[in-house]
């Protein structure tokens, strides 16, 4: 692409993030996560872009806005077309309940260059920069843990690795525990976790598990954009998604690697904290009328990384965030 739309990415997910935070530890995630989708769909309406939704809040049936397919963006003549992938709360139960590591993502490439990815599982395991070439999906995940280890100059003991804390990943927990490394269980927001692998002071080293496939694709394209690594395979669990996966041209069992989920280094990135994450702290409001947020965003290309800090006069953001 041949313009950096890292601010105008910013916008979008700033104002996800303060429509999401007006429901912050109200126990009502659908709200949390309808107004962020709102919030988000209404200023892309002032982003100067010719966006299509590849992976957003479902088929166009399901959702009434950022469905996939849906035409986003104030098209000018200048506008390159992208595909856009979007989550603009992820972490809804998080958020509902006031926990940490809620955040609202998008990412960006030119058109057929993101894996448009369905809405089912996917296995995956994310390294930062120095783990990129040591793991791998298909290897046992002590064999992944003492080799991450090495290249990261720690004791087995001292490797920390995350999953979403669900009986599905017993067994993981269970030759973690056997090696001595630490594990962190989180209950939601594997995009944000894919990310703090990538950040050395934020303690998370190895993320494993399963868990949603349009989120796999979401954090694979951040961690492409800090040079770390993301592998995942689908996991279909009916007939509806296996015919899924074939119409997409991907056999059953396949390992879809960094290259297979967004392929160059075209893609761009952005992220606005709503709760507190391991790099970012989340949305404060201060004074009346006023709101603070943090945001970072990236491009593979460079992999540049821009840490954004914004002061938000609400009121006279009214028009953006309704």
């Amino acid at each position: 692409m041949d313009k950096n739309l890292a601010l105008d990415l910013v916008r979008v997910t700033e104002v996800a993030t303060i429509k999401a935070a007006q429901w912050l530890g109200k126990g009502d995630k659908n709200a949390a996560d309808g107004a962020a989708v709102e919030g988000m769909r209404n200023m892309f309406n002032h982003i100067d872009v010719d966006g299509k939704i590849v992976i957003g809040e479902g088929e166009m049936d399901e959702a009434p806005m950022l469905y996939i397919g849906e035409r986003v963006g104030n098209v000018t003549d200048s506008c390159e077309k992208i595909d856009i992938a979007v989550d603009p709360l992820d972490g809804t139960t998080i958020i509902s309940k006031g926990q940490d590591h809620a955040i609202s993502v998008i990412a960006v490439t030119p058109t057929g260059k993101m894996l448009h990815a369905p809405d089912m599982y996917m296995d995956k395991i994310c390294v930062g920069p120095k783990g990129k070439g040591v793991v791998h999906l298909d290897l046992p995940l002590d064999h992944n843990i003492i080799a991450l280890a090495k290249v990261l100059n720690k004791k087995v003991e001292d490797v920390t690795v995350v999953m979403l804390d669900r009986p599905r990943h017993d067994k993981h927990i269970a030759i973690c525990r056997k090696l001595g490394c630490r594990v962190k269980l989180i209950n939601d927001g594997d995009i944000s976790t894919a990310l703090a692998t990538c950040f050395e002071d934020a303690d998370v080293d190895l993320m494993i598990g399963s868990g949603g496939a349009p989120e796999g694709v979401l954090a694979a394209a951040a961690v492409k954009c800090l040079g770390g690594d993301f592998q995942g395979r689908l996991l279909p669990e009916s007939q509806e998604e296996i015919d899924r996966c074939q119409a997409m041209g991907l056999e059953i069992g396949q390992l879809l690697t960094m290259e297979d989920l967004v392929e160059g280094d075209e893609v761009q990135f952005a992220a606005t904290a709503v709760t507190d994450t391991d790099f970012m702290k989340g949305i404060r409001f201060g004074q009346p009328d006023i709101a603070i947020t943090e945001s970072v965003a990236m491009r593979a290309e460079t992999n540049t990384i821009r840490y954004i800090k914004t002061v938000h006069h609400l009121t006279k953001k009214e028009r953006y965030i309704g």
